[in-house]
């Protein structure tokens, strides 16, 4: 599997120090077998733009004709290598994506809510019957409510449906930005969302 790392100890590597892992999940534009499709976009185009970005980032490469879902033990052998070669705090390991990959990070979540730490579906949907799946992991969701290519409805679903079995999530609501980029780029310069995201320690929740 292609994929893009971002690693923020270019400079050189402190093999004592840990460092945080976010795994980004492309669109379905992104799809195929040119690792360039992924230059300049998401996760990794916004980390390489701060000069302090305290987290390593891994950008898998989706194959043609296929989807996350059907990706998700590839995605899981990648970042089990990506750890095993880097040093990775393993109790902060989180998922996030946008549309194809916001579905994705759903999917995963739920098949393996144990290995992350804290979600960050963007733009996505998944099935609001398989919400005690993603109970006791921390989600912040993010979607555009004028969105006319995956409705706000496939975040609001799944939100209500968490809400009402007692999960840890929330939710933010954009307007005015449809299905594009500019989504992502409003969350992933929110200075906010690492904050939030390095509150929660896998060991911590599952203890």
């Amino acid at each position: 599997m292609n994929y893009q790392l971002y690693l923020p100890y270019a400079d050189g590597i402190n093999r004592d120090e840990k460092y945080p892992l976010i795994v980004f999940l492309h669109g379905v534009k992104k799809r195929g077998e040119d690792i360039s499709l992924l230059d300049n976009y998401g996760l990794t185009w916004i980390a390489e733009g701060k000069s302090d970005f305290p987290f390593i980032v891994v950008t898998p490469q989706c194959p043609t004709d296929s989807n996350w879902v059907q990706q998700f033990y590839s995605v899981k052998a990648l970042v089990d290598e990506i750890i095993m070669n880097n040093p990775v705090d393993t109790e902060r390991v989180y998922l996030t994506g946008f549309s194809m990959g916001g579905n994705g990070t759903w999917d995963f979540a739920s098949r393996a809510p144990e290995f992350f730490s804290a979600i960050l579906p963007i733009s996505g949907w998944f099935e609001p019957e398989q919400a005690n799946l993603l109970k006791n992991i921390p989600i912040w969701a993010f979607h555009c409510v004028d969105d006319d290519v995956v409705r706000v409805t496939g975040t609001e679903d799944m939100v209500r449906s968490i809400t009402n079995i007692g999960g840890n999530i929330r939710a933010t609501y954009y307007s005015e930005l449809g299905h594009s980029h500019k989504v992502m780029e409003e969350t992933y310069n929110n200075q906010e969302l690492y904050m939030w995201l390095l509150k929660h320690k896998r060991n911590a929740r599952l203890g």
